[in-house]
C-alpha cells in the first residue's frame, strides 16, 4: 500500500473484499446499482444475483475495472452477495452506508434508526453491513428538490459525524441536480466536512452552468450520471458541461457514471445498463472533449474521490 503522510495511515479505497491502493480501482463506474428496492419503484427491483454478475461481467468486458454502489441502508443493498460477485466478475465494488430521502422507506424503518444514525454508519464503514463482514466505502446522503427538509438534514448531520470519525467520502443525491448550495452550506459550512470529501451527484439533471463552477470551486467532487435519460437532459449538454468545467481548471474533480436504478434498464434486460459508459458514452465524449479528460475522469478521479485516509 502507498504510505500517506508520516505518522498517517495510507490512502485505501475500501471494497467489499478488502481495502485497496487507490490506483488499483481502474476504469471506474462512479454511481451504479447492482442492488437496489424501494416503494417508489415497485416492480422494477434490482433484486437478483445472477442478472447482477451478467450486468458485472458485460461491463467488464467493455474494460471496466470497478463499480461504486451507491445503494444506502435499507434500500436491498445485497451486500451478502458482493463479495462473490466481485471475485467472480474481477470487478471491484464499493459498497454505500448512509440513508436515501425518507420517501424510500416505511415509517417504522425511519423511527427504528433515528436515534443511532451516525452510530450506524460508522459501524458500517468499519466493522460491516449487519453480520455480512462486508464494510461499505462511502456514505450516501440525499437532498430535496431545491432544498432540505428535516430528514435530509438529520442524515446529514450524521453523515458529517460518521466522515469525522472515519475519513470516508459523502455521496449526496442531489434531486433532479438541484440543491448544491443548500447542501454544501450544510456539510462543508456548518458541519466542517473537507470539501474532497463531498460528492454531488445528478448535477447533470440541472445544466446550470453556473451552480457548476460555483460547486467546483469549493473544491468538491461533481458527478454526472444516469446517461441515456432523455427527461433529464443529459447525454447531448453533458459535453459542454464538462469542457466548462474543465477549462475552468477543474476537471480533476468530475465523476461519470451510469446510476442503473431499475431492473429494465440493465443492459442484460434490453436497456443501456453499466456498459453504455463504456460502449457508447466515453467515445462520444472523448470526440467532443478529448480521450485525456475522458480517462482521468474515468481513472484518476474516482481514485482520488473515494480513497480514504481510514481513521477505522
Amino acid at each position: 500500500m502507498n504510505r500517506g503522510t508520516p505518522g498517517g495511515p495510507a490512502r485505501a479505497v475500501r471494497t467489499v473484499i478488502g481495502d485497496i491502493e487507490p490506483a488499483a480501482l481502474g476504469v471506474c463506474d462512479a454511481h451504479d446499482h447492482l442492488f437496489l428496492s424501494s416503494p417508489q419503484l415497485p416492480g422494477q427491483e434490482l433484486s437478483d444475483p445472477e442478472a447482477a454478475a451478467a450486468e458485472l461481467h458485460a461491463f467488464r468486458a467493455a474494460g471496466g475495472g470497478a463499480v461504486i454502489q451507491w445503494t444506502p441502508y435499507g434500500m436491498g443493498r445485497g451486500a451478502a452477495e458482493l463479495p462473490r460477485l466481485a471475485r467472480e466478475s474481477g470487478v471491484r465494488i464499493v459498497a454505500a452506508t448512509g440513508l436515501h430521502q425518507a420517501v424510500h422507506y416505511p415509517p417504522d424503518v425511519l423511527e427504528r434508526v433515528r436515534s443511532g444514525l451516525a452510530e450506524l454508519f460508522v459501524a458500517e464503514l468499519t466493522d460491516g453491513i449487519g453480520d455480512t463482514g462486508v464494510r461499505a466505502g462511502l456514505i450516501k446522503v440525499a437532498g430535496g428538490f431545491h432544498g432540505l427538509d428535516r430528514h435530509a438534514r438529520h442524515t446529514m448531520e450524521a453523515a458529517a459525524e460518521a466522515q469525522h470519525a472515519t475519513g470516508a467520502v459523502i455521496g449526496v443525491h442531489l434531486e433532479l441536480g438541484t440543491g448544491a448550495q443548500d447542501v454544501l452550506d450544510l456539510l462543508c459550512g456548518t458541519l466542517e466536512v473537507p470539501p474532497d470529501r463531498v460528492i454531488l451527484g445528478h448535477l447533470n439533471r440541472s445544466p446550470d452552468l453556473t451552480v457548476h463552477r460555483w460547486a467546483a470551486r469549493t473544491g468538491a467532487f461533481l458527478a454526472f450520471d444516469g446517461p441515456s435519460r432523455a427527461h433529464h437532459a443529459t447525454d447531448w449538454r453533458l459535453p459542454d458541461a464538462l469542457r466548462a468545467l474543465a477549462d475552468a481548471g477543474h476537471g480533476g474533480q468530475l465523476l461519470l457514471g451510469g446510476d442503473t436504478t431499475t431492473a429494465g434498464a440493465r443492459s442484460v434486460r434490453g436497456g443501456p445498463g453499466m456498459p453504455y459508459l463504456l460502449t457508447r458514452q466515453r467515445a462520444r465524449l472523448a470526440a467532443e472533449v478529448g480521450p485525456e479528460l475522458v480517462e482521468e475522469i474515468l481513472t484518476c478521479n474516482p481514485a482520488r474521490a473515494f480513497a480514504a485516509r481510514w481513521s477505522r
